[in-house]
């Protein structure tokens, strides 16, 4: 393959891509810096490895599975560190493509996605945000599937409880 077709190629996949590497970034990080470092990377590591990449869909299978491995290296890394696992996160910081969210409820709700341990955050990520079957989610992550459900269901039940206790809270406010 010729070098211009490699660029095209890169820049096809960096303006169809970069709002949902970021996304997922985000999402896991929850921390606007840490996830453009981490789209950065991703994007320069892509650019190196699109020779080896087949099609449009293995190119975005890549794109999750590294984008969830970087950020979930960028907390392993915060937290030897000492900082937080988790932040506030920047409402401000998500990509302007991506829909303002509908009320207050719903940004408190968004938030509580920020408070589970960072597996379940990821997998539930990939399953909601981006429409994953658990099956694909175990290929992408390298994870057994019993894993992948597990995390699912546990991540699920601990946002229904916390959910609904923020529901109590704002219909109190």
């Amino acid at each position: 393959m010729s070098s211009a077709t490699e660029q095209f190629r890169f820049t096809d996949a960096l303006h169809r891509h970069k709002a949902r590497v970021y996304s997922i970034a985000y999402r896991i990080l929850g921390e606007s810096g840490a996830a453009e470092e981490v789209a950065q990377d991703v994007f320069l590591e892509l650019h190196r490895s699109l020779p080896r990449l087949e099609s449009d869909q293995h190119v975005l299978a890549w794109l999750r599975r590294v984008t969830c491995h970087r950020a979930t290296d960028a907390l392993r890394r915060r937290a030897a560190r000492g900082g937080a696992i988790w932040n506030e996160p920047d409402e401000s910081a998500l990509p302007i493509s991506e829909p303002p969210a509908p009320s207050p409820l719903m940004n408190r709700v968004e938030r509580l996605l920020f408070t589970l341990p960072p597996a379940q955050r990821t997998v539930i990520v990939l399953r909601y945000q981006e429409d994953m079957e658990p099956e694909d989610i175990a290929i992408e992550l390298g994870m057994p599937l019993a894993t992948v459900r597990c995390h699912l269901q546990r991540g699920l039940h601990l946002l229904r409880g916390k959910a609904e206790r923020t529901l109590k809270e704002y219909i109190r406010d």
